[in-house]
């Protein structure tokens, strides 16, 4: 049997990537340094497919049609460059190595330039949608040369999602590191987007008392419509689990210590390098971080002092609020990653298409929503659109739902309840409205205490100036 492709890494993964291209009519060839992994992979879910174990790279390389395709489903960082020097011996000019992980873009770069200096081919391929992506249809986000995408794209496009309209959720990203670049700001945007689920959450809990039942029964409602989207779904049947043990719900019974696999600290890390301004991402990343300071948390629990966190106003209210506000709060951090990708695209010479990426991310993957729909269609509209928020279409959404973002973030305030995330959002908007900022009393500071220098309103030129005489 003459496979199609490699799969280098048996995990769940990687096994589910291997299922799903057997499944559409590709034979795969599957390879792990664990031979124990390989023997249960092919005795039980692979069992009676096309799909062939190998037992070193040499017999990988053999079983694989010309110009090889090797999936490495491995750990980012060193396990990458491991498995790529235990691969490469074996490899011929042409032959393409393609990294699935959630590897740092700067890494994919420097993998591709110095394969290709061999004259092999590298992609960098952001995979999204977890374990039953990988085996039903993720969305798929590859960077690297171009003609190592088009030699890969009839699988691609075979086991990627399909959306609503037929269209496969996996389009070329763009050279180099693209691919993962494009998937790290995917990742801040399921950031930003769980932590401003969480806040809501949080706010209806303590502000009105809610329990799990009444909060299915919101979120439920929620996931419809505009605002239907995959983590709303998720959110809503998490509300109905029952820990067996206690009779709970489960989701009172979880530690609130959220942990992180930093896609989502790369992305604001990133940022500051570009000059793009993330607040609503960078927010949830900080929210994780304090999440992490339990002890802490509970001791200051014991010594500060706030106000009660009981609402006294309608509960259908401020329910039909917080809606408003996390939609309109979702819309900014949309906003944020796509004007992240414009930027970085300038930055790194990706030619980033963001109507295009917009359409990828519409099923399979973490952030698919309803909005994307929208998203993909302003960019239709305009595709030198600075920024999210300066479409008509989100302009009145937001416009339409202003009041109640800042009543919830107020009354959050008045509670005591931390919103960060939806209040960078409401900020991030007011700063972007606003044409008129307080930076030049920065500008004046700077310049007093460092001889920085200024510009002015009204005339040309760099300017200091002797503020103690």
């Amino acid at each position: 049997m003459i496979c199609k492709m490699g799969v280098v890494g048996l995990g769940v993964m990687g096994g589910n990537l291997a299922l799903n291209m057997e499944r559409r009519g590709f034979p795969v060839a599957g390879y792990d340094l664990n031979a124990a992994r390989v023997r249960a992979f092919l005795d039980g879910p692979a069992a009676g497919r096309q799909i062939a174990g190998v037992d070193s790279p040499a017999a990988l390389m053999a079983a694989l049609e010309k110009p090889r395709r090797v999936l490495m489903m491995v750990p980012a960082g060193p396990p990458v460059d491991s498995a790529i020097a235990h691969l490469r011996p074996e490899m011929q000019p042409g032959d393409i190595l393609i990294d699935g992980g959630n590897s740092w873009f700067l890494d994919t770069e420097r993998r591709n330039r110095e394969l290709a200096a061999d004259a092999f081919n590298f992609v960098g391929m952001g995979v999204s949608g977890g374990e039953e992506g990988a085996l039903r249809g993720p969305s798929i986000m590859p960077g690297g040369q171009r003609e190592a995408y088009d030699a890969l794209a009839p699988i691609l496009r075979a086991i990627a999602a399909r959306a609503e309209d037929g269209q496969p959720c996996v389009e070329y990203m763009g050279p180099g590191g693209a691919g993962h670049y494009v998937k790290m700001v995917h990742n801040g945007i399921e950031y930003g987007d769980m932590q401003l689920i969480a806040e809501s959450y949080d706010l209806l809990t303590r502000g009105l008392g809610l329990a799990a039942p009444d909060l299915h029964e919101a979120f439920a409602a929620w996931n419809a419509g505009e605002m239907a989207s995959y983590l709303l779904e998720i959110t809503a049947a998490i509300f109905v689990k029952v820990d067996p043990e206690t009779g709970k719900p489960l989701v009172d019974v979880i530690l609130d210590e959220a942990a992180q696999k930093g896609t989502g600290k790369w992305t604001s890390q990133n940022a500051l390098d570009v000059g793009a301004p993330i607040p609503t991402i960078d927010a949830a990343v900080a929210s994780r971080i304090i999440s992490a300071l339990k002890p802490q948390r509970v001791e200051a629990s014991r010594l500060l002092r706030g106000p009660s966190s009981r609402f006294s106003g309608s509960r259908e209210h401020l329910i039909g609020a917080v809606r408003d506000a996390l939609y309109a709060s979702r819309i900014t951090t949309y906003a944020q990653g796509m004007a992240l990708l414009a930027m970085a695209s300038d930055e790194y010479r990706y030619d980033f298409r963001p109507g295009q990426i917009a359409k990828i991310w519409r099923a399979g993957c973490i952030i698919r929503a309803a909005l994307l729909d929208d998203i993909m269609a302003a960019f239709t509209r305009d595709a030198q659109l600075l920024n999210l928020l300066l479409d008509a279409q989100f302009r009145d959404a937001i416009d339409r739902r202003q009041a109640s973002w800042r009543f919830v973030i107020q009354t959050a305030v008045e509670l005591g309840v931390p919103v960060p995330a939806m209040s960078a959002s409401l900020a991030y908007y007011d700063a972007y409205r606003s044409a008129r900022l307080p930076a030049n009393l920065t500008q004046a500071q700077r310049d007093y205490f460092g001889a920085h220098t200024y510009r002015r309103l009204d005339k040309p030129g760099v300017f200091h100036t002797d503020w103690t005489s």
